[in-house]
């Protein structure tokens, strides 16, 4: 066993390596740029919406009061005329990356302190550096990318988005569990 403290650099590192790999993928590859589709007649629909004032929040229209209402003809008919749609308000104005990005940070740390105690408490002091890659990579993997799954099971979300979320999970599992195997302590 090696004591969690004692992989502080491996932490911080590989939350680091993730946030510039992360930062590279979504702004210089272009493979994220189709992840959300313009609304169409986007203008038209931000008019519509705006006088109603809607604080940022998640809302799903319609919406039931409760399981009793879904059943009414009432309920039924508005789900059939449609639009039936989940949305994501959020506050208008600058679109303010500093504090996402800063979250983002701390996310990464926690997916490899995470990763840091399931190797700390599995493997000893001298492991080799590909078992020390898949058991932290695997943890990582899982941390960055399986919670992504249930937006497009439940929530409509592309599955093409979901995979290159999966992609870019396995990317950063890798680079954490190559950091964690690099920088594993010896005997």
């Amino acid at each position: 066993m090696v004591p969690l403290m004692s992989l502080w650099m491996p932490i911080l590192l590989s939350a680091v390596i993730v946030f510039v790999a992360s930062s590279i993928i979504h702004m210089v590859l272009p493979y994220h740029r189709t992840d959300y589709a313009p609304m169409p007649q986007q203008d038209q629909v931000m008019d519509a919406v705006r006088p109603f004032n809607i604080p940022p929040g998640e809302y799903m229209v319609p919406r039931a009061a409760n399981m009793a209402d879904m059943k009414t003809p009432a309920f039924k008919e508005k789900m059939e005329r449609g639009p039936v749609f989940m949305i994501s308000v959020f506050r208008p104005g600058d679109w303010g990356m500093g504090g996402r990005l800063l979250q983002w940070f701390v996310f990464s740390v926690l997916v490899s302190l995470f990763a840091a105690y399931i190797a700390s408490r599995t493997l000893p002091p001298g492991t080799d550096y590909l078992q020390v890659m898949r058991i932290a990579g695997t943890v990582a993997f899982a941390s960055y990318s399986l919670g992504n799954l249930p937006n497009s099971i439940w929530y409509n979300h592309k599955w093409s988005t979901a995979f290159k979320n999966l992609f870019d999970g396995l990317i950063y599992g890798l680079l954490t569990g190559g950091t964690f195997g690099w920088l594993w302590p010896a005997m």
